[in-house]
């Protein structure tokens, strides 16, 4: 699994028109699932996910976690983050998990993390043409891909 996380002062996701999520302070998770994936590499990336100094304490040191800070979290499925760019210049997605592979890997993935927080974390919908719109805090970025936990 691979998990770009965006610490944000602001998120949501728009599905045609509606918002299907909000948040304030707290983070932006896109996620992308590939065949190999694990319930086993789920829960390791849902500790690193909730778990993560990247809030900045009383000093402003980035020392607190989403968890700490009482912060949101958004999940958003995102099949690209598992695109190919080797040949050519269209991308290839033969990696990606097809759904009757990822949905339930995804949903356990945020019922962990929900179970990890303590509290209710907000989706996109899986396969869904989404908008999300964030304002990055800093910007924080952060790439963590499961096969690599060097």
């Amino acid at each position: 699994m691979k998990v770009v996380i965006q610490r944000v002062s602001s998120a949501s996701v728009t599905i045609d028109e509606k918002v299907v999520a909000d948040i304030q302070k707290g983070l932006l998770v896109l996620v992308g699932i590939e065949d190999s994936d694990t319930q086993e590499d789920s829960n390791w990336l849902v500790g690193k996910i909730v778990n993560l100094r990247i809030f900045g304490d009383e000093n402003q040191v980035m020392n607190l976690s989403v968890a700490a800070i009482d912060g949101d979290i958004i999940v958003v499925s995102q099949f690209t983050l598992h695109a190919s760019t080797k040949k050519g210049n269209r991308p290839s997605y033969i990696k990606a998990s097809k759904p009757e592979v990822a949905i339930p890997l995804y949903e356990k993935f945020v019922k962990k993390i929900e179970m990890e927080l303590g509290k209710k974390v907000q989706t996109g919908i899986f396969g869904a043409d989404m908008k999300v719109l964030l304002l990055n805090d800093g910007p924080v970025t952060i790439v963590i891909d499961s096969k690599n936990r060097d």
